[in-house]
């Protein structure tokens, strides 16, 4: 429980979790974009 208290109530715990949370959404961001690439790629014809 003191671990939970200290990660939203302490100005380290906050910038942990904001880093935490910023590494999930880019991780999301970035597959999505890769797949989006690679499906583009897979259909253009080679010349």
């Amino acid at each position: 429980m003191k671990l939970m208290i200290d990660l939203f109530s302490t100005d380290y715990g906050l910038m942990s979790l904001i880093v935490i949370l910023l590494i999930l959404v880019m991780a999301v961001f970035f597959t999505r974009l890769f797949m989006g690439k690679m499906k583009n790629v897979a259909q253009t014809p080679l010349e």
